[in-house]
């Protein structure tokens, strides 16, 4: 069975919209870019380390397209090479546009068509963006791994990394870096649903 990864570039307060440009993502964000000024080499090997030397991509129809407009341009690199060799699983309604490839659409039942990829024998697959398609996962207890890339910044508005509407989680921190930067590589496992207990409970 392959593993979900979750990679996700992401500001102090939650924010992970449009890290490496103001249109990423097919909006205009006023902040895009917030990312690009601490990107250095620590960050890279973090990326390289958590995606594998073999990696497919499971991904938002919205973030699949913003990187359909921007990857395939790009002929070389680690990152390039990976990102245009990686099948492209992606949550569509409109499964005749996708034109990135190799492509293919999870169906119209997305959590279903998840599943059944994951059970198949493969590389790992990597999710990026995709702010919807995240918290789903996380509720359906589909994830195995998380990496946040904590960048040390505050954006207020934007898009984040945890829907308000999704049931509240649980995670256990696997290991931490800190990169010259001041961006801080924090590893998750994820447990599960949210357990709480009062000041009172624990004094007594």
């Amino acid at each position: 069975m392959r593993k979900i990864r979750i990679i996700e570039q992401i500001s102090l307060d939650g924010v992970i919209q449009a890290p490496g440009g103001r249109d990423e993502g097919g909006e205009d964000y006023a902040h895009g870019g917030w990312a690009m000024l601490y990107f250095d080499t620590a960050i890279m090997e973090a990326i390289f380390a958590a995606q594998g030397k073999r990696f497919d991509l499971l991904l938002g129809r919205r973030t699949y397209d913003s990187w359909a407009g921007c990857w395939p341009k790009v002929d070389k690199g680690q990152l390039a090479d990976g990102y245009n060799a990686a099948t492209k699983y992606v949550a569509t309604h409109r499964p005749d546009s996708l034109g990135w490839g190799p492509v293919e659409d999870l169906g119209a039942d997305i959590m279903e068509g998840v599943r059944g990829v994951k059970s198949k024998d493969g590389p790992d697959l990597i999710v990026w963006g995709s702010s919807t398609l995240t918290s789903v996962l996380l509720e359906q207890g589909l994830v195995d791994e998380v990496l946040l890339l904590v960048y040390p910044i505050l954006l207020g508005r934007g898009k984040r990394f945890f829907s308000d509407s999704a049931d509240p989680r649980e995670l256990a921190l696997v290991s931490t870096k800190a990169a010259s930067s001041g961006v801080l590589m924090n590893t998750y496992r994820h447990v599960g649903s949210l357990r709480t207990e009062s000041f009172a409970d624990a004094s007594a």
